[in-house]
């Protein structure tokens, strides 16, 4: 173990015990402010079969953002709660018709040991609760809980008791808290770094047993299925959100994919057209687009980047630059000449005033891409989460919408190579003693991986993008794309992007110390754009990235 590993683990089992602490005080809640975009209705899809992956034949799931950044979730409710799968209501369940309790951190039922598995135990129909921590708004929960309910038509004897924590953070910070007890859920929403630290104590469990069983178990409805994934299913998965899983450089597989966002270009569509404007497809036509929008409008701010961090790392994978390695003896390697270049171009065009990022705004660019009245600076482009479009919409006035917008990839290095950061959580599994407890959880993942009516419905009324191929061929699905503009169903069009750039995601490597390193790379950014001087920049940013990297390898003994 790394320097400072257990110092880490420790730091957030405390911050997250005073956290807790609060809530037990009776801190009072911010309520639900979520940020899903709800566009269709979960009503429409309440003829769906009660089946596991029924529209599926033959058949018996990118930091932000970026992992540490709460603007990659659309999820934000401030609450923790917990419902109980035994009183989730039918397909019409909402937060005021589930039952809710107040969670502490010993409500897990894995109270007992945490063991190293040995394979993948099938499932007996034996009785058994399965812990899932989130970060769902009550929208997605009210979705979630029914499925559950569908779910448990299959396997009545496995209860799902799911937990709300507000964002990503404050998921991992109670695990990591549980970890120290020798507590944890049974299934949790992760993003990589969340991963490798569960493994600074070796808590997280892999997959490659239960993705390969082929174990049979029988349902209550005298089906049968397959313990692990079909090759149908398998090959269902959009292919790089599955790839997730094994970016920890040990060839081994710790999570499955959840429906999944991205970065996309904004742009005010209306006007672009008025002025004869080329949205741009590369960072070359951005400089120049940049250029004549100010010559429109001399107190505008062209585009905002809201994410730092993912601009740096995406910038590298776009030049296929080094960033960082889950395998080198020094894994922070992005202090060079090509990246060093990079942001100094980037400083230039922000002395010129050419964008903004959302630390330096002091809010998210859609707080100036949306605005309309002339006396205050606005944008023109904001690059942002997928997840996110419904902000990215004008207020709509009593003459209609002020402007359309329109969505794009964010520019590239070299068209002909695409890469955009891959966001949105996946789903981790915690070792167990009780092995029915791990294959009850896996169970419930692949129900969810698989069932083309919740990959679906919650795509719709989150704005993520599903993670299996046939979720975007549903019939209700299509009809919700087929409604995409630039303004009501904007959510539509930016799936729509989302899709269609499917080849271009990418994942950076996860391993110890990658999280802060994202951090990092974020604020050398921030540093370089607004403190380097305008004679002699290149010294300074050449600085700045020696020092960064220098207190990276220092800090964690590489």
């Amino acid at each position: 173990m790394k320097r400072e590993s257990i110092q880490k683990v420790i730091a957030l089992a405390l911050s997250a015990v005073m956290a807790w602490g609060f809530v037990a005080c009776g801190t009072p809640s911010n309520g639900s402010s979520s940020k899903e975009s709800t566009s269709l209705s979960s009503e429409a899809f309440s003829s769906s079969s009660e089946e596991q992956g029924s529209s599926l034949k033959g058949s018996s799931s990118s930091s932000g953002s970026g992992s540490f950044f709460s603007s990659s979730s659309s999820e934000d409710s401030s609450e923790s709660s917990t419902i109980d799968s035994s009183m989730a209501s039918s397909s019409d369940s909402s937060e005021d018709s589930s039952e809710f309790s107040s969670s502490s951190s010993g409500d897990s039922s894995s109270g007992s040991d945490v063991i190293e598995p040995q394979g993948a135990v099938p499932y007996d129909g034996s009785a058994v609760e399965v812990t899932f921590y989130h970060a769902m708004g009550a929208n997605l929960r009210s979705v979630l809980d029914k499925y559950i309910s569908k779910f448990n038509k299959l396997y009545p004897n496995i209860t799902i008791r799911h937990t709300t924590m507000g964002d990503y953070d404050s998921v991992r910070d109670r695990i990591a808290t549980e970890l120290t007890g020798g507590n944890s859920p049974s299934m949790a929403y992760c993003y990589p770094e969340h991963v490798v630290l569960y493994n600074e104590v070796g808590a997280a469990l892999t997959l490659e047993d239960y993705i390969s069983s082929t174990d049979v178990i029988t349902m209550a409805n005298g089906n049968t299925e397959t313990m692990g994934y079909t090759q149908a299913q398998l090959d269902d998965f959009i292919a790089p959100f599955y790839a997730e899983g094994k970016v920890y450089g040990d060839d081994k597989t710790y999570t499955l994919p959840f429906p999944k966002s991205t970065e996309i270009l904004y742009y005010n569509k209306t006007f672009f057209e008025e002025y004869n404007l080329t949205v741009p497809a590369t960072w070359d036509e951005m400089e120049t687009v940049c250029e004549q929008i100010k010559t429109i409008d001399k107190y505008c701010i062209p585009f905002v980047y809201d994410n730092e961090p993912n601009w740096f790392i995406t910038m590298t994978q776009q030049l296929g630059t080094p960033y960082a390695s889950a395998t080198a003896d020094n894994p922070f390697l992005f202090n060079t000449p090509e990246n060093r270049a990079f942001v100094e171009r980037f400083t230039d065009w922000y002395q010129k005033g050419y964008f903004t990022t959302k630390e330096i705004l002091g809010s998210y660019g859609s707080e100036i891409f949306t605005r309309t009245d002339s006396d205050r600076i606005k944008s023109y482009m904001c690059i942002g989460s997928s997840a996110g479009a419904s902000y990215q919409c004008p207020p709509l006035e009593s003459s209609g919408y002020p402007f359309e917008v329109g969505v794009a990839m964010l520019p590239q290095a070299n068209p002909e190579a695409p890469a955009v950061i891959q966001q949105g959580p996946s789903l981790c599994f915690f070792k167990k003693s009780n092995p029915q407890e791990q294959a009850a959880a896996w169970l419930f993942a692949k129900y969810l991986t698989t069932s083309v009516e919740f990959q679906a419905e919650f795509s719709v009324t989150s704005g993520y993008t599903p993670v299996i191929k046939s979720a975007t061929e549903h019939p209700i699905y299509q009809d919700f794309l087929e409604k995409a503009d630039g303004n009501q169903y904007l959510q539509a069009s930016v799936i729509k992007q989302s899709l269609a750039q499917v080849d271009a995601y990418f994942v950076p490597p996860a391993f110890e110390g990658s999280s802060v390193a994202r951090d990092e790379v974020g604020k050398l950014m921030q540093i370089c754009f607004t403190r380097a001087p305008k004679d002699g920049a290149a010294a300074f940013i050449e600085q700045e990235f020696k020092k960064t990297v220098d207190t990276l390898v220092y800090d964690y003994g590489y």
